[in-house]
């Protein structure tokens, strides 16, 4: 069953603003059905998720910009949004561009882009206001797993709407392919990165080698009793 934002009912509801609309329908033109659904499951978990620590929706804060984050989080992961950064740096400027056009003021895309580019920097996302930290939670929710702190059944009905697809299989590839004919979008130490060394037995360079490679010379007669060692 496809998801549609006239499913306003229940646990599977989606915000009907003229703009939530256009996101949706944009992000499943874009990406495949695996990491569609994984995108409004985002939104789902996220929300929830929320709730359980207190937070609103509409009260605490703002649930279409929640929404906006959510649904266009992958958006990088896609050939329109494939560019020459990160995916999710990709995916931030996408969605502003998209954003942009429909009228939304720079106060609130800039809310959606730090979402969406932050959304794999969990530690820091959750330093950031509710909008910004219920992406990394709900992406994270998604694919970690934690049927612990759901209600019975509440994931089979989520499911139930929004197969999974193989969502985790799915977003793996689409990362490291991406980065294979990029290499440059998954630099060291990075999770893009670190899913390419795993993908390829890749071996990323010490940080003697990188500090060596500055021309600085910092290792030259460096001694780790060195009395400058702090």
């Amino acid at each position: 069953m496809e998801p549609t934002l006239q499913e306003t009912h229940g646990e599977t509801a989606f915000p009907t603003t003229d703009i939530a609309q256009t996101a949706l329908r944009h992000a499943q033109a874009l990406l495949s059905p695996a990491i569609f659904n994984h995108s409004l499951r985002t939104y789902l978990y996220g929300r929830f998720l929320g709730e359980r620590q207190g937070l609103q929706p509409d009260r605490d804060y703002d649930d279409e910009l929640l929404f906006l984050g959510c649904v266009l989080h992958d958006c990088g992961l896609s050939a329109e949004g494939d560019g020459s950064q990160r995916f999710e740096l990709d995916g931030a400027d996408l969605a502003v561009r998209l954003l942009t056009e429909q009228g939304v003021p720079p106060d609130r895309t800039e809310i959606v882009w730090d979402a969406i580019a932050l959304h794999m920097d969990r530690e820091i996302a959750l330093r950031k206001r509710p909008e910004i930290a219920l992406v990394a939670i709900g992406a994270g929710f998604d694919l970690g797993g934690g049927l612990d702190r759901l209600p019975d059944g509440y994931a089979e009905r989520v499911h139930r709407s929004l197969p999974r697809l193989h969502a985790a299989a799915v977003l793996h590839d689409s990362i490291v392919s991406q980065a294979l004919a990029k290499p440059h979008k998954a630099p060291p130490f990075t999770m893009p990165g670190e899913l390419v060394r795993q993908a390829t037995g890749r071996t990323w360079p010490s940080w003697q080698q990188l500090a060596r490679s500055s021309g600085w010379n910092d290792y030259d007669g460096y001694r780790p009793d060195s009395p400058d060692r702090p």
